[in-house]
């Protein structure tokens, strides 16, 4: 997944990195280790570092095509 092949959004804005809607895997297990938080807005899933939520933190933010192709490639299922 690159920038330019329409997967990964350019331009994702979320203001103040509220705590709502915001998730982490029941997979993750109870350790806190490297994780990620996962928000479904309306035409994006949005991905940020779940140990570090503040507002100048990178948020990755992702179509539903790239959403799709990320848990595959995570999960091996391609």
């Amino acid at each position: 997944m690159h920038q330019g092949d329409g997967l990964i959004k350019e331009h994702v804005t979320v203001p103040g990195h509220d705590r709502d809607g915001w998730f982490v895997s029941s997979y993750s297990g109870a350790s806190g280790g490297a994780c990620v938080e996962v928000k479904f807005a309306v035409d994006t899933t949005l991905v940020r570092d779940s140990k570090d939520v503040r507002a100048d933190r990178p948020v990755i933010g992702l179509s539903s095509t790239g959403w799709n192709s990320f848990l595959n490639t995570v999960t091996g299922s391609w």
